[in-house]
């Protein structure tokens, strides 16, 4: 078995290789899709998204039944994957006004959505009030106050949810670290108990909950239990002194996906194990009532589903060096290895039963240094016009993208049972200049 079938571990649930050699996903042969589409092209495959939807409420659900999956929109949002999601029964979490409207406009049932942000505007708040958003999670003093007002002004009681630090370290990057005491998120614990106080006491806020986030890419459940064993420790305090009834307990999510073969992550059902039993165990010693869970995957749904193909242009060998391999997209479509230093694995769609002939790097074509996005990984040797696969791209790589060097964003298809179904096009010069102004 060659290095690039190992591979196909990390690329969608549905994907195989044909008698020709080349990649299938979803019943569809991704060399075609290129040619029909053009790339840069991101694939994502509703098999493996529905599957991971129905991962995350069964090992949960199983394990505690009063559990609330909503996934993290910033993952990657897009309307037709809001249907997909509310057909599967999942809530939403939106951290924008933008997020927000996209998801009002395909009808998702806004009961179901939490609002998250450390620096939520009035008029996204005021939006969120007159559509009837679910839960807002408030992250400082000052969205106390505005919340409380606004509220106040349309006749309404708004259900909130604190978000407090909890001071754990998740062990991951730090720009994707958000529990510990130094973080721009959240309540610190030297403020959480006056957070209580001040939010108990507004006429227009109805105090629901607690929710805390420590991060992304945590492959470690051991920090789950710490930021649990803190919020219910504080949680019971509360009670206790001010009479708090913890109805909802929100641990974020940060639930890690695999992008290499030497990294696997934690299954759900690691996770689940030590959430809920944490939660149960904790819950039976300071003897207070069992909260509905609320968890916030997001990469951990789409990460896995959605690829990203590149054609092959040009190919430069510097003798005892390297030789970069350049594709037509990179860090305009796929910044993660140049932002975090991430690493992926790719393979050629077209070459699938060949053996490896050398390291290559690959490089995309915008006029950075940086834009590296796989340092040496072994291929069969590429040529101008191969589609390079790379695995692991369906989550933040679409929503960090940008139009830097005047990139037009890639097309995106849903694919399932051999048919793929165009959800995005590509992005034309038009759109690109559609705001300027002459």
């Amino acid at each position: 078995m060659t290095v690039q079938l190992d591979r196909l571990s990390l690329l969608p649930l549905t994907a195989e290789v044909n008698e020709r050699g080349h990649l299938i996903i979803g019943g569809c042969d991704t060399v075609e899709l290129a040619a029909e589409f053009g790339t840069p092209l991101y694939l994502f495959d509703e098999f493996s998204i529905r599957s991971k939807c129905a991962e995350f409420k069964t090992e949960f659900g199983q394990r505690y039944a009063d559990t609330t999956v909503i996934y993290a929109c910033k993952a990657f949002i897009n309307k037709a994957l809001l249907l997909l999601l509310k057909e599967e029964g999942l809530g939403l979490d939106v951290v924008s006004g933008g997020e927000l409207g996209i998801t009002q406009s395909v009808g998702f049932p806004l009961g179901q959505v939490y609002f998250h942000g450390n620096n939520k505007s009035a008029g996204e708040i005021s939006l969120a009030l007159e559509w009837g958003i679910g839960r807002i999670v408030i992250d400082n003093f000052q969205e106390l106050k505005i919340i409380n007002r606004l509220a106040k002004e349309k006749g309404k009681k708004a259900s909130i949810l604190l978000r407090l630090t909890p001071g754990v370290d998740p062990h991951t990057h730090q720009y994707i670290t958000t529990g510990t005491i130094d973080s721009k998120f959240g309540f610190p614990q030297a403020h959480s108990e006056e957070a209580v106080i001040t939010a108990m006491s507004k006429s227009n806020l109805n105090l629901v909950g607690l929710h805390c986030h420590i991060g992304s890419l945590i492959f470690e459940t051991e920090p789950y239990q710490q930021a649990i064993d803190f919020m219910l420790n504080f949680a019971a305090e509360m009670k206790r002194k001010h009479g708090f009834e913890l109805k909802e307990l929100s641990v974020g999510g940060g639930f890690a996906a695999q992008y290499t073969l030497d990294a696997p992550s934690p299954p759900t059902s690691a996770y689940a194990e030590v959430i809920t039993s944490s939660i149960i165990s904790r819950c039976h010693q300071l003897k207070v009532p069992l909260p509905r869970l609320i968890i916030e995957p997001g990469r951990s749904i789409v990460a896995r589903a959605g690829v990203a193909l590149y054609e092959i242009g040009t190919i430069k060998e510097i003798p005892g060096i390297r030789c970069y391999v350049c594709v037509d997209g990179g860090m305009g479509d796929n910044i993660r290895p140049a932002l975090y230093g991430s690493k992926l694995e790719a393979v050629v769609a077209n070459k699938m039963s060949d053996k490896e002939t050398g390291k290559f790097t690959i490089a995309g074509k915008f006029c950075e240094s940086g834009d590296i996005l796989i340092r040496d990984i072994g291929l069969p040797q590429p040529v101008p016009g191969d589609i390079l696969v790379v695995a692991a791209c369906g989550a933040y790589s679409i929503p960090q993208a940008s139009n830097y060097n005047a990139f037009f964003l890639p097309a995106i298809v849903l694919v399932k049972e051999g048919k793929a179904r165009l959800i995005r096009r590509r992005e034309t010069l038009e759109d690109l200049t559609q705001c300027d102004l002459v």
